[in-house]
């Protein structure tokens, strides 16, 4: 699908008054795409944008493969027009995408990261909280927040110091022999390899405040196209260390998983024989 010029009045463009999915291909196909689509259906219920139609969304990957891996970003605005905040009339919703070549950081897997907390705190709208809308600048602002490259990734509690999500990834945690994830009823993003893990049991919702987390079994930061990183050095938001984890030689239970659904080695097979 070619990227149209997108036109001054486009609402999304205006008002971030849209939603978008970014998936994983491996050869071709998107990889948990029943998924991607329950959150495109429910963002765009909560929006009032039509849903497009699943021709029109397959469309997206019907051309051949440039790589064996390629991630695919869907965007989905509810078009031009409307006087102001009001809604178009007729809405006529603009569908783009866009196909790049892939390489998961295989390292990250296998030796971990290091994560910081963010000093910026998410706000709640539960009418927003889940869905991958357009307007991401809490993300934006928070990644502002460390320029340090050995940092892969900051850790997000809203504004009751509850951990909500990483800027651009969900955050799992072990306690007392269980695997958790944070709700996101309030703020954040539900991801997909989050909703597959739920589905399959494998983790359970609950809360962990902000001053728990230096106590956690292990930590793990992940999503659908880079698969699960462990945690080995957590940082506060003045870069000072809280807490590191021993990242074991052997799979860990959500790792396996989680790269079972995706597709990917649980370890990599080439550089760490």
């Amino acid at each position: 699908m070619p990227m149209p010029q997108v036109p001054f009045d486009d609402r999304g463009l205006a008002y971030g008054d849209g939603v978008f999915e970014t998936v994983l291909l491996r050869n071709g196909q998107p990889v948990l795409w029943d998924y991607h689509y329950a959150r495109l259906a429910q963002g765009c219920q909560r929006l009032n944008i039509p849903l497009p139609s699943a021709q029109q969304l397959m469309q997206a990957w019907q051309s051949p493969p440039a790589s064996p891996l390629e991630v695919l970003k869907l965007i989905l605005t509810r078009g031009s027009g409307g006087r102001g905040y009001a809604l178009p009339e007729h809405p006529s919703p603009r569908l783009m995408s866009r196909r790049t070549p892939f390489a998961a950081n295989e390292s990250h897997w296998k030796h971990g990261v290091s994560v910081r907390h963010c000093h910026l705190r998410l706000g709640h709208q539960p009418l927003l909280a889940g869905i991958k809308h357009l307007n991401r600048l809490e993300n934006v602002l928070a990644r502002q927040e460390w320029h340090d490259g050995h940092i892969a990734e900051g850790l997000l509690a809203d504004s009751l110091g509850e951990m909500v999500e990483a800027t651009s990834m969900n955050l799992f945690w072990l306690a007392n022999g269980t695997l958790w994830t944070p709700f996101v009823h309030r703020c954040g993003v539900a991801g997909t390899l989050r909703a597959a893990l739920i589905a399959h049991g494998v983790v359970q919702e609950g809360t962990l405040p902000m001053v728990g987390v230096p106590h956690c079994e292990r930590l793990w930061v992940g999503n659908s196209v880079q698969g699960v990183w462990p945690v080995r050095e957590l940082l506060d938001a003045h870069n000072s260390v809280l807490a590191t984890w021993v990242v074991p030689d052997t799979p860990d239970p959500l790792q396996s998983a989680a790269h079972r659904l995706l597709g990917y080695s649980v370890f990599p097979t080439s550089e760490f024989k």
